[in-house]
């Protein structure tokens, strides 16, 4: 269900169950959940990109499946769900969702999670549960930590589709580009972070969310703390050195930079 490919210092990650039109199932979930580990436990990417169809780029969670279990069951669901986004919350790479086609509910939840993302033209996005009477309470948490209150709000209170455009407009994608346009470019925003360390990538990461939930005195308080490690950091050594010598750096991180 889950399709992984390395290219060089990029890792790209895929929904792939088609039968189930690329909805989260409980089988999509742990799988995709075991692909993400190995990939942060082997450390042999800086980034990763998560995508899914041309048309589709993940449905959310699979309303039969919701249906036709009990309340344990759709409990251990949404545990499952919450292991996944927590892990790409987790992961040392920078992870960006690329959306070419649909992404709705937790599909949705996937884009808002990713640190960050690219669209194509035709993309689509919607909170779309309150359609049929599952409101997006999963979705609207990240949701309302990407884009400002009143926009969450009017997403997850009307269920309608938002265009690419207008995802761009909310800071709910970094980039919209032409929908032929949408492998270069992502590969090219993927390359752009992933030149540096995943050492540092993952220091950096994890200084961001954390600061995020501090008053600003606290944040700067932390920040000073993590930047005043990070200067002797055996990969910041080197790079300055590399600096103080108009070189180019290069990192020990064991991540291949070649295809």
């Amino acid at each position: 269900m889950i399709l992984y490919e390395r290219r060089g210092p990029v890792g790209w990650v895929t929904l792939n169950n088609v039968n189930e039109n690329l909805t989260l199932t409980l089988k999509a979930m742990k799988d995709m959940e075991k692909q993400l580990k190995t990939i942060a436990n082997t450390r042999e990417v800086a980034v990763v990109v998560l995508q899914g169809a041309p048309n589709i780029f993940c449905l959310g969670h699979h309303f039969q499946e919701i249906q036709e279990s009990d309340t344990e069951t759709v409990h251990a669901l949404f545990e499952q769900s919450f292991r996944v986004k927590q892990l790409i919350r987790d992961l040392p790479q920078v992870v960006i969702a690329k959306v070419q086609g649909v992404a709705v509910a937790a599909g949705l939840e996937l884009v808002a999670v990713s640190d960050l993302a690219v669209a194509s033209e035709r993309a689509q996005f919607g909170a779309t549960g309150i359609n049929w009477g599952l409101f997006c309470s999963t979705p609207a948490v990240f949701l309302s930590r990407n884009i400002s209150r009143k926009k969450a709000a009017e997403m997850l209170f009307t269920g309608k589709l938002y265009t690419a455009r207008e995802a761009e407009a909310m800071e709910l994608v970094n980039r919209v580009v032409p929908d032929d346009q949408l492998d270069k470019e992502t590969e090219k925003l993927a390359n752009e972070v992933a030149k540096h360390s995943l050492q540092v990538i993952e220091l950096g990461k994890r200084l961001f969310y954390r600061q995020l939930q501090m008053d600003d005195w606290s944040a700067l308080h932390y920040a000073t703390e993590v930047i005043v490690r990070n200067s002797k950091h055996r990969e910041t050594i080197k790079g300055i050195s590399a600096f103080l010598e108009k070189k180019e750096p290069t990192w020990d991180d064991g991540v291949s930079r070649h295809q």
